[in-house]
């Protein structure tokens, strides 16, 4: 048998939390467009919401407060915007106000490419607000360790996944190096590029550390991250939402706060998010990455 791929992992997490663990699924266009990638199995329990972009969430979390464990899978993370109401202001404050959870699992989907309204990158937000798990994983056991946390715990999560991982079958472990320059520390889709910059880099005689990273909130420091940071001195976060006010320059502070080194940021400029001419802003390539580390590098 070959090796499980991310869509088939997430499809098989779906069955099981259906059929053994009260769970339910719904989202908009669930069988109509794929099955959301080949990721939800055709099992009973699937919900199809009607097109209200906003009622969703609702729906589901009002499951949530009755006992049940829905997924809302949210197809493009720039609906998140119109569904947060009553998942920031509701679910994420119902436990700490009442005494009462709503565990509601967001299944929030990133995209590349797609346009101005179907690409967004939107982990940030729900960090932003008390309440909220978020993960971004990209791997198979990344999921399912994600999915474990999410069942042993009665908190609603946010898993920001992304359309490019789906194909994935490898798990990716950091790399680090006695020589290294700098500690990069890599979020969302960028992992999948964070090698081959590394590689690019290693050409020109610049050796990297990488730390991958799943968990955004919490965000726990500790020694996997803190004891290569502080061999190089330097470090960069890397993701792919937006930069300003956002998850890299958040947890590149509280890197820089522990290690006593410096730590930058690097996202996405502060602009639309679109492929298309002129208003080009996709997360960091290889390329990309490889310029910032270069340019870090010659300011100290």
């Amino acid at each position: 048998m070959g090796k499980i791929t991310v869509a088939e992992t997430i499809k098989e997490l779906s069955r099981i939390h259906i059929e053994q663990h009260n769970g339910l699924l719904m989202g908009q266009c669930i069988s109509a467009v794929g099955w959301v990638n080949g990721t939800v199995p055709n099992v009973p329990g699937i919900i199809e919401l009607p097109m209200t972009e906003s009622a969703g969430s609702g729906i589901a979390v009002g499951a949530a407060m009755v006992g049940r464990r829905p997924i809302l899978v949210i197809r493009f993370q720039d609906f998140l915007i119109s569904n947060g109401s009553q998942l920031l202001c509701y679910a994420a404050k119902v436990k700490e106000l009442h005494g009462k959870s709503a565990p509601v699992l967001v299944r929030a989907l990133a995209s590349e490419g797609i346009g101005p309204l179907h690409s967004g990158v939107l982990h940030s937000l729900f960090m932003h607000f008390p309440g909220f798990l978020v993960c971004a994983p990209m791997t198979p056991e990344e999921h399912r360790a994600c999915w474990r946390v999410y069942m042993e715990n009665d908190d609603p999560m946010l898993i920001s996944e992304h359309r490019l991982s789906f194909a994935n079958t490898e798990e990716m472990p950091d790399d680090i190096h006695d020589n290294a320059s700098i500690t990069l520390f890599a979020i969302s889709s960028p992992r999948l590029y964070v090698q081959e910059a590394s590689a690019k880099l290693a050409a020109e005689g610049i050796v990297c550390n990488i730390v991958h990273l799943v968990w955004l909130k919490p965000f726990v420091v500790d020694e996997r991250m803190l004891k290569p940071l502080r061999a190089t001195g330097l470090g960069l976060v890397i993701d792919a939402s937006f930069e300003i006010c956002g998850a890299s320059r958040s947890i590149a502070y509280d890197l820089s706060d522990a290690a006593g080194v410096p730590v930058k940021a690097l996202g996405l400029l502060d602009h639309t998010k679109c492929l298309c001419p002129p208003l080009r802003n996709e997360a960091p390539n290889a390329e990309r990455i490889q310029e910032v580390v270069k340019t870090i590098l010659c300011q100290h």
